[in-house]
C-alpha cells in the first residue's frame, strides 16, 4: 500500500476561532459555502460579511466569531479549496491501477481544470486571496468600507460574536504571508513522490513549482479565452507539462 502523506488539513490561521462542536463546524461551512456562491455572483470587492451571513443563515455574530474581516474569510474559503484539490488528487492517484508520469500530471490538471469549472467560487479564489485588491492596503485595512484595520464596516460593535478580545483584526501578514503557489506544490510534490516513489527532494520541489507556476498562468490564460477553459489551450499547457515535468518524474 502507498503511503499517503499527511495533508494540510489543520485550522487555517486567519479563524479567530476552532470550532469545537459539530454543531459549530456545520455553521463555519455554511458560511464559507455561502461565500463562496456569492463570489461567483458578486465579485471580491461587493462581497460582504453581512451579505454572507444572510446567505448563510447566521447571526452576523457568527461570522464574525470566526473571522475578522471578509478577507480573512476568503483565505480561509482557499485553504479549504486546497484540502480539497489535495484530496481528489490522492483519491485519483490512489484509483489508478498504474500510475505513471504522464498518468500523475493529467490528475493534477485534470483535477485543477474540474474545480475551476465546477466549485463554486473556485473560479475567482482558488487557493489565494486577491493580492492588492483595490481599497484594501498593505497594512489589512479594509478601506472601501470605512472600517478600522482588519474589519469591515458591518462590523457590530457589541453583542453577539463581537470578538475583540486580544486587539481585533488581523494584519496582511497574518493572511497573506503564504504564497498559494508554494502551498500547492508543496501538497503536489508530496502527493507525487509518495505514488511514484520516489523522494521530494529540492529538485522535485523546485520543477513541481515552476510547473504549478506555469500551469497557473495558462489555465487563467484559458478561462479568459473561454468561460468553460479553452480546450486547445489546456491542451498546450498539458504538452507543455509533460515536457517539462516528465523527464524528472520518471
Amino acid at each position: 500500500m502507498v503511503p499517503v502523506p499527511q495533508t494540510r488539513t489543520q485550522t487555517p490561521p486567519v479563524l479567530r476561532r476552532a470550532p469545537v462542536q459539530q454543531r459549530s463546524a456545520e455553521r463555519l461551512a455554511r458560511i464559507l459555502d455561502a461565500c463562496a456562491v456569492l463570489l461567483d455572483e458578486t465579485g471580491y470587492e461587493q462581497l460582504s460579511t453581512r451579505a454572507v451571513a444572510g446567505r448563510a443563515g447566521v447571526p452576523i455574530g457568527s461570522v464574525y466569531r470566526f473571522f475578522g474581516n471578509k478577507r480573512a474569510m476568503v483565505a480561509a474559503l482557499a485553504h479549504r479549496n486546497l484540502d480539497e484539490y489535495a484530496r481528489r488528487i490522492s483519491d485519483r492517484f490512489a484509483e489508478a491501477p498504474f500510475l505513471d508520469a504522464q498518468g500523475a500530471i493529467d490528475g493534477v490538471l485534470d483535477e485543477f481544470i474540474a474545480m475551476k469549472r465546477t466549485v463554486p467560487g473556485f473560479a475567482l479564489i482558488d487557493f489565494g486571496v486577491p493580492a492588492g485588491a483595490p481599497g484594501e492596503s498593505a497594512g489589512g485595512r479594509d478601506e472601501a468600507r470605512g472600517g478600522p484595520a482588519g474589519r469591515d464596516r458591518e462590523e457590530p460593535s457589541g453583542g453577539e460574536g463581537d470578538d475583540r478580545a486580544g486587539g481585533g483584526g488581523e494584519s496582511a501578514a497574518g493572511i497573506d504571508v503564504e504564497d498559494p503557489n508554494r502551498l500547492v506544490a508543496e501538497r503536489i510534490c508530496a502527493l507525487i513522490a509518495a505514488h511514484l516513489h520516489r523522494p521530494a527532494d529540492d529538485d522535485l520541489r523546485r520543477k513541481v513549482l515552476v510547473g504549478v507556476e506555469t500551469a497557473d498562468a495558462l489555465v487563467r490564460l484559458a478561462f479568459r479565452t473561454d468561460p468553460a477553459g479553452d480546450p486547445a489551450l489546456v491542451d498546450e499547457t498539458r504538452q507543455l507539462l509533460y515536457a517539462y515535468l516528465v523527464p524528472s518524474l520518471s
